[in-house]
């Protein structure tokens, strides 16, 4: 099935490290700063109602979060929420920013047997100075052949990819826990995808039908991955 498959593609977050984790612990804590505003579960509506209306503005990442939080808390309280309050909610994001980053487990032992067989690329969304910072963190780099950080995982985008990469899309395989972002973006571009499901996925990145596709595979662990490829 992979026989010409000469790049494998890695997501980062949620795929290499954790990374969603840090976003549900904040969001629990705005849900306790806006308590005497608005119940726990309507807080959390209206954040997500922010969040998806200001991704083509802000993007995706920690810095895009926290404004939407800020907006989020001005709008629940009707403009009551106090500069104390956007200073706590600015602190979560500094928090968040400061994590050390957690490899997923097996990532680096899958990276290992990899190495030399098959030119190794990171493909991630987000915040470029956030994503740089994780990356260093997570001691991962020298892994990988190319690293590519766009603000948004379209067709397009890996269109571009392949492209830079010099490879036919059938030579491209992408490793994620997005079926969103992924997955079904590569498949339609003619490559190859791996889904390996994180115990949680974010809402908006997570689709309403099954895939049922020739060049798709879904894993249980990343460390199936090597015995995949074999």
């Amino acid at each position: 099935m992979f026989d010409d498959v000469k790049v494998v593609s890695f997501d980062a977050d949620d795929t290499l490290w954790h990374n969603e984790q840090y976003f549900l612990d904040a969001q629990e804590n705005f849900w306790h700063l806006m308590e005497k505003f608005l119940p726990a579960q309507a807080s959390g509506q209206e954040l997500m109602k922010t969040e998806l209306q200001n991704i083509d503005l802000y993007g995706y990442g920690i810095k895009a979060f926290i404004l939407s939080m800020i907006e989020a808390a001005i709008q629940i309280s009707d403009g009551r929420i106090t500069s104390r309050g956007i200073e706590t909610i600015i602190g979560y994001g500094k928090e968040m920013l400061d994590k050390p980053v957690e490899l997923i487990d097996g990532v680096d032992d899958v990276l290992k047997a990899l190495d030399g067989h098959y030119r190794l690329v990171m493909t991630t969304k987000g915040d470029l100075l956030d994503q740089e910072r994780k990356l260093k963190k997570s001691g991962l780099a020298d892994y990988f052949h190319h690293i590519e950080i766009v603000s948004d995982k379209k067709e397009s985008e890996y269109s571009k990819l392949i492209q830079h990469l010099d490879i036919l899309p059938e030579q491209f395989l992408m490793i994620g826990n997005s079926l969103r972002s992924d997955i079904l973006p590569v498949l339609n571009v003619g490559g190859f995808g791996v889904h390996v499901p994180y115990h949680t996925t974010w809402e908006h990145e997570q689709i309403d039908h099954v895939i049922n596709h020739d060049r798709f595979v879904e894993l249980t662990t990343i460390r199936e991955l090597p015995a995949l490829l074999a």
